[in-house]
């Protein structure tokens, strides 16, 4: 089981049985976390992903792209995403990840919701590729969006703001008894993006 292990005084640990999830709201001063908002905007390779839900291809509710090293292929709801080699400020975001987490990450998830109709459906990040507990290290840029959590025996919610430039660490046994996702809202809501740091098995 990885563990992360934290220094700031500002880690707040979330009240959550059957899981460890950790959260920094500072994590990224104002003007790194705005520089890199506009910067990965630009200049990521974003795409209109589609995935297959009960048999269907659809196109999910916001864009993607996916970096790694060489292998760290992903699969996820019928969809094999192949790694982009890393962007250079990309890199440097999951080494400062890996620094405050003393964990190595070999991949990430990039997700930009543009608008309030963008979203995240509920599910857990429990493929095999990520083993059993994997440590997560998910950084949020740009518009506070609502990041929801639900326990999948007992139904129990908490709902979290997360905040541009903010940390969340989720390891131990919450992907095994947690979902997680981002709702639609219908509030004006200026654009997002959201990062979740990784290691695939290989």
């Amino acid at each position: 089981m990885q563990q992360c292990l934290f220094s700031n005084h500002n880690l707040q640990s979330l009240p959550l049985a059957d899981a460890k999830v950790q959260y920094l709201a500072n994590w990224l001063d104002n003007e790194t976390a705005d520089s890199l908002l506009h910067l990965f905007q630009r200049e990521l390779n974003w795409s209109e992903a589609e995935i297959k839900i009960f048999g269907k291809m659809i196109k999910i509710p916001r864009l993607q792209a996916w970096y790694g090293d060489a292998g760290t292929n992903y699969t996820y709801s019928g969809v094999t995403m192949t790694s982009l080699p890393w962007h250079h400020e990309l890199h440097k975001l999951k080494a400062k990840c890996e620094d405050q987490c003393g964990s190595s990450f070999n991949s990430v998830l990039a997700n930009l919701y543009r608008h309030g109709q963008d979203s995240m459906g509920m599910h857990s990040d429990n493929e095999a590729e990520l083993g059993i507990e994997p440590l997560i290290a998910s950084v949020s840029l740009g518009e506070v969006r609502n990041f929801d959590f639900k326990h999948k025996i007992n139904g129990e919610k908490f709902r979290l703001p997360l905040e541009h430039g903010s940390l969340l660490i989720m390891s131990a046994e919450t992907q095994k008894y947690w979902q997680h996702g981002v709702a639609k809202t219908k509030k004006q809501v200026k654009p997002r993006i959201n990062f979740t740091f990784r290691k695939i098995l290989l």
